[in-house]
């Protein structure tokens, strides 16, 4: 193989370090290593969108790898081809000068190919007295003999990254149709929730899906559609919970009415611990859920909450647990750290919790780790909702209004026992 030394670009091409580089470099190909060219071929098709290259351009690399005679590289044979560019039109199927040039240029960019232009910039070559070419003048194909395996990898990347891609975009596919079925469900079976909002996302997720988007891309939004998707399903399975305790509790009510007997248990005072019923444990075992806090205090204490329910405000227990929801998503807690606390806690005080910790966003790094351990905490009967609302109410200087909060909350429950 020839190409021990630099040479420059004829005419007005200019000469690049790159250039000087790529050529010092075909010089330390390992000796006796060969290679099939179709083989290299095939990778660099495989791989011309990573290395800048158009169909073109692989039309004019095939009609110069057509005017080496054999089939395999080899370190120690003469590698460089100096077809004329009427030659060459002629074997990339008619292509124009002018763009057989520019794809000429961007083979060599590529580093693909390498320029070893004589004095005049003519393609040609010199036979010795035996007859075998001594010098030649043309396009060098030996940077694909050096870049064999390089261009194997980047081929196998490329293969491997479509197959991603493929599948990222099946999965986006399979997670929009869930979503979008989920929501008319649950639109015509008239399930709870703020489903306008629910589905004015989804369609704002799908707006950002290109016509022709990457793999990033994808990926991106189907992490997005994922996470609305678990909130979707989340939000139908605490419903469904929801309906069976009441329906539960409907029916424990039911038998103790008709109960013709008494239990001595029911006629003894209960313990402290009894009467309490503050034990998470015990609010599992019955399946029911403890409103401890007024609403007012609770929207006083985080007002930030208010935006997140039905119509920007909220009304009732109802809008906080269906807002909760929502900015249980926004902060990225899971689904299952959600229902771990609303087992814990309650329904109702799960809520609360979401509500102080969006309001305390700033000093929380983990929305999701801080509620796992509020959520221990409280099965450990250590912790109480109360002091962090106080708190909070301190921290915006609403002391004056907890007490007419508390004792308007208590007055409610006396004036109806005195009714």
């Amino acid at each position: 193989m020839q190409g021990g030394h630099v040479t420059t670009p004829f005419g007005r091409r200019p000469m690049t370090l790159a250039l000087v580089k790529r050529q010092v470099a075909v010089t330390g190909i390992t000796p006796s290593k060969s290679v099939d060219k179709w083989r290299v071929f095939r990778d660099v098709s495989e791989a011309r969108g990573a290395l800048g290259l158009q169909d073109r351009s692989l039309a004019v690399l095939d009609a110069l790898l057509s005017f080496y005679p054999d089939n395999e590289l080899r370190q120690d044979a003469q590698l460089i081809v100096f077809p004329s560019n009427a030659q060459l039109t002629l074997r990339a199927h008619g292509i124009a000068g002018a763009t057989l040039r520019r794809h000429l240029a961007l083979l060599v960019e590529a580093g693909v190919i390498v320029r070893k232009d004589s004095a005049n910039g003519k393609r040609y070559s010199r036979k010795g007295v035996t007859g075998e070419i001594e010098n030649a003048f043309g396009f060098d194909i030996s940077p694909l003999l050096m870049r064999a395996e390089e261009l194997a990898g980047m081929a196998q990347q490329v293969a491997a990254d479509r197959v991603t891609f493929r599948r990222a975009r099946e999965n986006l596919t399979i997670c929009r149709r869930d979503v979008r079925k989920l929501i008319t469900a649950a639109l015509e079976e008239g399930a709870s929730g703020d489903w306008a909002m629910i589905e004015e996302v989804y369609i704002r997720l799908v707006s950002r899906i290109p016509r022709a988007p990457t793999l990033a891309e994808v990926t991106t939004i189907l992490d997005e559609m994922d996470l609305l998707r678990g909130e979707i399903v989340n939000t139908l399975e605490m419903q469904q919970k929801t309906q069976n305790t009441s329906t539960n509790d409907a029916q424990n009510e039911h038998h103790i009415q008709n109960s013709h007997t008494e239990s001595i248990n029911e006629l003894e005072p209960r313990s402290e611990y009894e009467q309490g019923e503050t034990s998470s444990e015990n609010r599992r075992r019955k399946g029911e859920t403890t409103r401890t806090l007024p609403l007012g205090l609770v929207l006083k204490a985080c007002p930030d909450i208010g935006a997140y329910g039905p119509g920007g405000a909220i009304s009732c227990w109802r809008d906080l647990m269906n807002a909760a929801v929502v900015v249980r998503s926004m902060l990225g807690v899971s689904p299952s750290a959600y229902q771990d606390a609303c087992e814990a806690m309650g329904q109702e005080d799960a809520a609360v919790a979401i509500a102080c910790i969006l309001e305390r966003g700033g000093q929380i790094n983990s929305a999701g780790g801080y509620l796992r351990e509020l959520t221990r905490r409280t099965e450990r009967g250590e912790f109480s909702l109360g002091p962090m609302l106080m708190a909070l109410l301190r921290l915006s200087g609403k002391n004056g209004q907890v007490s007419r909060v508390a004792s308007s909350a208590s007055a409610g429950p006396s004036r109806s026992r005195a009714r």
